[in-house]
Formats: C-alpha cells, structure tokens, sequence
C-alpha cells in the first residue's frame, strides 16, 4: 500500500497544534470520530493524519483500543515502508558511529530516531529489537530487512515481552528472526566484557541508558569500597572494580541475575575484589547497620518505583527511603550516586528525597553531578516523555 492508499484520520479543530509544535503523538479525544470513526480501523493500520480543514500533517499509524490513538511517522507522508525505515536506521546510526568507537549502544530509541513504539539494541553483530505498539508490531518484517540491509547481523532477535505490549493489544513473545543464538552474548564497556541473556533477561539484556553516568565513577571509586545495589549483571559495581576499586559488594534479589554478577566476576578476573549477594537490598541495608558495615560509595539504580502517575506519592516515599538507608552505610564522608528510571518521579522530587533524607540523619548532600541518559538515548524537545532518566552523584557529609 503506498501512502496515497491510506485512510484518511482527521482532527478536530485546534487538534493539531501539539503536531505542529513537533510532538507525534494523537489523543483519542483529538480524533474527529464523526468524519473518521475509530471504529473503522484496525491496531496497526497506516493512516494519512489530517487537521480539521483536510491538510495533511504526515502518515503515522492508529490503533483505536488505545488512549495514544495514533503516531506521526513521518511528517512529508512518505510511505511507512523499507525504505523509510532504511533511512531512518542510517540516520540513527551516523551520530552512534561518532559516538562510540565500539558498536554496543542503543541505535534506536522510538520516537527521538523517529521511528515511534521501535527500540533496538545492538551488541557488535546481535541485533536485539522491541516493537511496542501495534504499527510497529506490523512492520517488524520491514524493519527486521531494513536492518539486515544495513548491518548485516548475525543474529537479530524481537523481544517483545514488554509490559506496554499489553495496552496495545499484542502478544508477548520472543522470536529470533536472523540466525541462532549458539553462544552467550556479550557486551564490551568501560574495557570490560560481560556476558548477557537477551532473552531471558531485563528489558533487552542491558541498560546502555546509564552507560554515560558509569563512565563518570572512575574519579570517585579509586581505592574506595563501594556497594553496588540493585545490580543486575554488576554493570555499575564491575565498572567500579576496573576503575580501581579496593572492594566492592554487588547486590540483588534475583538469583539468576547474581549468577550473571559471578559469571562477569571471573570473566573480567575480579575473584577477591567483587563479591555478589542475593538480597533485597532494604533488607541488606537492614542487616549491614547491624554489623556496623561502612562504604565509601553506595550506587543506587533500582528499577522504576513509579509506574503511573497515581504512584507518585508512594514512590517517592520510597526513593526517599532508600537513599536515606543508603546514608546510613555510608562512611562520614562518602560518595551516593543516585538514579530513577520512573518518567513520572521529577528530577527535582528524587533530589528532594535525598536531601530530606540527608536531614533526617544530620548529615549534609553536597550535589557533585546530576546524571541524565546517555546520548544514545537522545530527548526529543517536544515529547517530555523521552526524558525520563535522572540521576545524582552526591557527597555525604557529617552536619
């Protein structure tokens, strides 16, 4: 189907300012149901987006079920086809290349690379995809061609097991759509090398989101003893070895995910110097002041604890909570470096937390650094929702 093919949907009057200011998305209570009733689409369809008078805004795709009831794909109504998608990879992967000297980061990130409700990961020649919504889900065929085109992988896998599948209608699954996954895969960072599960693991396997804040702990880690929570597969806390760490101690609730820390322990040849914990980390914590164990850096990256709007009181409380026990192993003049991956947590609510937390003890938080997410990760000035990683590296001091 060519773009002159697709079905008109129309906005009401006033509707498409948000698009015109370089926003993508389009409310259901936007849509001029009277001229275009949702009702007459399908999840996924392509349309052609018009304002209230007829004039084209772009192509995009709709899904009626949803409250974001259409994307803007492309705002000169090209067709949303291979041939975008190529295009729009090659763009994407101009600015990685400068970037990075390795091919480990996220190429594309929906929207910012414009490509809505598209993610893809790539480990040297593993490709790892997530379509979220239903348009992408339709293109998957497209997009997987677009990238063997491109890079040639070995092995591109579609790990479509995210939550936010499940507003949109779509199965969750994994399918491997290039090749076979005959050997473990790895990722190299920071001069280190760690083995990750794409398919069983966390989101795609790894978080190249805090890839840019963990290339700043060399400076605070050197000699220091540093506890590492919420680790995953030790990402923060082996960086922290291979800057020159005495010690450092990796936590986290999973046992699958502290086999992976101990895995990445010998492969990096961190034996004595790193140890992993099965723990929920409140309860470490809990159990460390009654030891009377000390850091001198205590890394907090936990997973979103607010999820929904409506959460944010709670979650706050929580951040608050664990920051403030965090403090409380820290040595009298120690590091905290601290981050929320929750879009909906405000940047100035987590520092709020923190210093709340810091009086609570009577200690005083100097801020050293706020942490954003890595350029590969790039924020898209009209959609707010593209910038959701915050962080700080704080130092605790005494009152």
């Amino acid at each position: 189907m060519s773009q002159a093919d697709y079905p008109i949907l129309q906005l009401k009057k006033g509707e498409e300012r948000r698009l015109r200011a370089g926003h993508l998305w389009v409310f259901s209570n936007e849509i001029d149901v009277a001229v275009t009733p949702l009702g007459a689409f399908a999840p996924g369809d392509p349309v052609m987006i018009v304002d209230s008078r007829g004039h084209a805004l772009g192509s995009g795709y709709v899904n009626p079920s949803t409250l974001i009831a259409a994307r803007l794909v492309d705002r000169h109504a090209h067709a949303l086809d291979r041939s975008l998608i190529v295009h729009r990879l090659k763009v994407a992967l101009s600015i990685r290349e400068r970037l990075h000297e390795e091919p480990y980061y996220r190429l594309v990130f929906g929207e910012s690379d414009g490509l809505p409700g598209l993610v893809v990961d790539r480990f040297d020649d593993v490709i790892v995809c997530q379509a979220s919504t239903a348009g992408m889900d339709r293109l998957q065929d497209e997009v997987t061609a677009a990238i063997d085109k491109l890079l040639q992988p070995r092995v591109l896998v579609w790990k479509n097991d995210a939550g936010s599948r499940d507003i949109e209608g779509l199965p969750s699954l994994v399918d491997i759509a290039i090749g076979s996954l005959d050997r473990p895969v790895r990722v190299r960072e920071g001069g280190l090398e760690f083995e990750i599960d794409i398919v069983e693991g966390q989101k795609t396997g790894w978080f190249y989101d805090q890839h840019a804040n963990r290339d700043r702990l060399a400076r605070y880690v050197k000699g220091a003893r540093v506890l590492d929570l919420f680790s995953y597969v030790g990402a923060w806390g082996l960086r922290a070895a291979g800057s020159g760490a005495e010690s450092v101690d990796l936590v986290d609730i999973s046992p699958g995910a502290v086999g992976a820390i101990e895995r990445n322990i010998a492969l990096n040849g961190f034996e004595g110097r790193a140890t992993a914990h099965v723990s929920e980390a409140f309860e470490f914590l809990k159990a460390a002041r009654a030891e009377r164990r000390r850091w001198d850096v205590v890394i907090l990256d936990p997973p979103a604890f607010v999820k929904r709007k409506k959460d944010l009181k709670e979650g706050s409380l929580a951040y608050r909570r664990i920051n403030e026990a965090a403090m409380q192993v820290l040595e009298r003049d120690g590091i905290l470096v601290t981050a929320s991956c929750s879009h909906h947590m405000p940047r100035t609510a987590l520092l709020e937390g923190v210093q709340a937390g810091s009086r609570h003890l009577d200690r005083q938080a100097q801020v050293l650094e706020a942490l954003h997410q890595s350029p590969d990760h790039p924020v898209h000035p009209a959609i707010p929702e593209t910038d959701y990683l915050k962080g700080y590296i704080l130092r605790i001091l005494p009152a």
